[in-house]
């Protein structure tokens, strides 16, 4: 287009139409292809959100082997249930995220399953970046800088979801990992390789908060993260005679309370 063109409401609005059906690298697909409900991708640096159906099987992929997935989860309509890392990691007496693995709030139900996993290098202990920490080391942690914290990210997805910042509990993150040695100190284990990919069942109304930036203990002296793919399409909770609903003593405890929860609302 001739510079200058939209100067004018008129040309302004030809150029806006004429971006229809053209793609970049990394947004969402409106409408989603293929029966998915939710099809994005997101690029390193940025984020995403999203209220999913009970029941949503919600697919993240890490393309590059360089995306780090931070997640917060609440149930949808109610804030202060939200995701609990502590009582996560805690009740399943176990630090390390793998399939079959259950997200937990801090009401004791199940807010999202894990249900496939090839990655096996994900966090449970460290969070997601602040804005002091990446001004100190990237020199900016805005959420419109080049080296946008997830902390900041979070922040911005939440206000999309009618939440407050004060609503944001500690995250946990995908695709690069994290182990504790025998002394206490956490050991930065990073990326399984390209392709990675884990798979969420939400097993109540959840909304989803995604923000994609590189794990604080990334030794990378510069600010590395590739995209992250994520697919969603529905599917069944987690029902009674499902292995998963029957793992644990305190798995089958905690999908108890959700579907007297979920039952007691009509869901």
């Amino acid at each position: 287009m001739a510079a200058g063109a939209t100067r004018t409401t008129y040309g302004a609005r030809d150029h806006a139409r004429a971006q229809q059906g053209r793609r970049s690298a990394a947004m969402p697909l409106v409408p989603a292809p293929d029966g998915l409900v939710w099809a994005e991708t997101v690029a390193g640096g940025n984020y995403t959100h999203k209220a999913l159906a009970r029941g949503t099987e919600l697919r993240l992929a890490d393309p590059t082997g360089t995306a780090c997935a931070h997640v917060l989860l609440f149930a949808t309509g109610s804030p202060w249930e939200r995701l609990n890392v502590a009582d996560t990691v805690k009740v399943q007496w176990n630090a390390y995220l793998g399939a079959g693995r259950l997200l937990l709030s801090d009401q004791g139900r199940v807010l999202a399953s894990l249900v496939a996993d090839t990655s096996g290098r994900h966090d449970t202990l460290c969070g997601t970046s602040t804005a002091v920490r990446n001004t100190a080391r990237y020199g900016d942690g805005s959420p419109q800088g080049g080296t946008p914290a997830g902390r900041e990210l979070f922040k911005l997805a939440a206000a999309k979801q009618g939440l407050e910042p004060r609503d944001l509990p500690p995250s946990l993150s995908f695709f690069q990992g994290v182990r504790v040695e025998p002394d206490g100190m956490l050991e930065f284990t990073g990326s399984a390789g390209p392709g990675a990919a884990v798979t969420l069942r939400a097993e109540m109304p959840l909304t989803v908060l995604l923000a994609n930036v590189p794990h604080p203990l990334d030794p990378h002296p510069s600010y590395v993260c590739g995209p992250l793919e994520v697919a969603a399409r529905p599917g069944r909770p987690t029902g009674p005679g499902d292995p998963l609903w029957d793992d644990t003593p305190e798995g089958r405890r905690a999908f108890q309370n959700t579907a007297e929860h979920l039952t007691a609302k009509g869901l």
